[in-house]
C-alpha cells in the first residue's frame, strides 16, 4: 500500500517515522517545510497537497492538533475519495466529529477509521505505542498490517467513533493521575519525606501507575518534558466532558480538572509543558519538587517488537 501521512508534529512525526523505518511507501505533508524536508532526506516523498495525496495513495493518515484542522484537511481530500480509498484519523478528536467526517468519506465509497494512539511520545518513537481502531471489521483487517508497523498493541474497539471515545477516556484517567501525583509529591515533601524514597514507595505500592513510572520521573528531574502541553490536556479532557455530557453523565471530577488546567494556562501559558501543572502547588507552598537521579525525558527502553491485535478476553 502507498500511504500518505499528514501532520508531522510530536506524535505524527514519530508514527510516520515508524512507517518509514519499516519500509512503507510513504508520502508526507506538513505546514512546516523543514519537517517535510527531514522526511524526504530519509526516503519519503513530499506530498503536493492533501487532495493529491488522497488521489495517489491507498490510504491517507491525518494526525493533527484539533478537530478543526482535521476538518479542513479532509474537505480538501473529499473530492478524491472513492471506492478503495481509506481515511485514517490518528488525531485525538471528538467522537461526533469523526463520525460526521467519516460519514462523508463512506458516502463517497471510501472507508474511514478513527485510530488514535495512547502511551506517550516516547513509545510512539519506538513503535511500542498502543493503537485503538474504530471501523468496520473488514476495514480493520485490511489496515491491521499497517497499524502493527506503528504500534505494538492494536485494539479493534468497534464501529467508527468508538476509538475516539476510549482515547479521551484514557486521557482523562491519565490527567487525573497526573494531578493526584502532583498533590502526592508535594504533600510528601511538605511532610518531610525524601522524594527519592517517596517515588519508590509509590512505585512498589497500590499507588503505582503508568503515569507515575513515566511522568513523575521528569517532574522530579525538573525538566517536566513529556512533549505535551497544557492546551492539549485541556482539549482532551474537554472532549471527555463532551462525551459525558452527550451521554447524560453528571461528572464531578472532570469539571474540576478543567478548572485546574484553565488556571494553569492563565498562569504559565497554554504551551507550557503539562507536568508543570505542579507549579501551582510549588508556588503555593514555596517548595521545590525536584530530586537527584531522575532523567530529563521519558525513554522507552523496551526493544521494538512486531505489533499484534489485542482481543478482549471476556468478550
Amino acid at each position: 500500500m502507498k500511504i500518505g501521512f499528514i501532520g508531522l508534529g510530536n506524535v505524527g512525526g514519530k508514527l510516520s517515522a515508524s512507517l518509514l523505518r519499516n519500509g512503507v511507501d510513504l508520502v508526507v505533508h506538513d505546514l512546516d517545510a523543514a519537517l517535510v524536508a527531514d522526511f524526504t532526506a530519509r526516503g519519503a516523498i513530499a506530498g503536493e497537497s492533501p487532495a493529491q495525496m488522497m488521489r495517489d495513495c491507498d490510504a491517507v493518515i491525518t494526525c493533527l492538533p484539533s478537530p478543526a484542522a482535521s476538518d479542513a484537511v479532509l474537505q480538501e481530500m473529499l473530492p478524491e475519495v472513492g471506492p478503495g480509498k481509506i481515511w485514517m484519523e490518528m488525531s485525538t478528536t471528538d467522537e461526533a466529529e469523526v463520525k460526521r467526517l467519516g460519514g462523508d468519506v463512506i458516502a463517497r465509497g471510501g472507508a474511514a477509521v478513527d485510530c488514535p494512539v495512547s502511551g506517550g511520545c516516547h513509545r510512539a518513537a519506538t513503535g511500542n505505542i498502543a493503537i485503538f481502531a474504530g471501523c468496520a471489521r473488514g476495514t480493520f483487517e485490511r489496515i491491521l498490517p499497517l497499524l502493527t508497523k506503528m504500534g505494538r498493541r492494536v485494539l479493534h474497539t468497534g464501529d467508527l467513533g468508538t476509538a475516539s471515545v476510549l482515547k479521551v477516556v484514557t486521557n482523562y484517567l491519565a490527567t487525573a493521575n497526573l494531578l493526584t501525583i502532583c498533590e502526592a509529591l508535594v504533600t510528601s515533601k511538605a511532610a518531610g519525606m525524601d522524594l527519592n524514597t517517596a517515588f519508590e514507595a509509590i512505585r512498589i505500592s497500590s499507588g503505582n501507575s503508568f503515569v507515575h513510572e513515566t511522568e513523575s520521573q521528569v517532574i522530579l528531574n525538573g525538566s517536566r518534558d513529556i512533549s505535551f502541553t497544557m492546551d492539549l490536556v485541556k482539549k482532551d479532557i474537554g472532549l471527555f466532558q463532551d462525551v459525558a455530557d452527550r451521554a447524560g453523565v453528571p461528572l464531578e471530577i472532570n469539571p474540576k480538572m478543567i478548572e485546574i488546567f484553565e488556571d494553569g494556562i492563565a498562569r504559565y501559558g497554554e504551551r507550557e509543558l503539562s507536568p508543570n501543572i505542579i507549579r501551582r502547588l510549588e508556588d503555593a507552598t514555596g517548595l521545590d519538587i525536584r530530586a537527584p537521579g531522575f532523567p530529563p525525558e521519558m525513554i522507552d527502553d523496551e526493544p521494538e517488537e512486531p505489533g499484534y491485535e489485542i482481543v478482549p478476553k471476556r468478550r
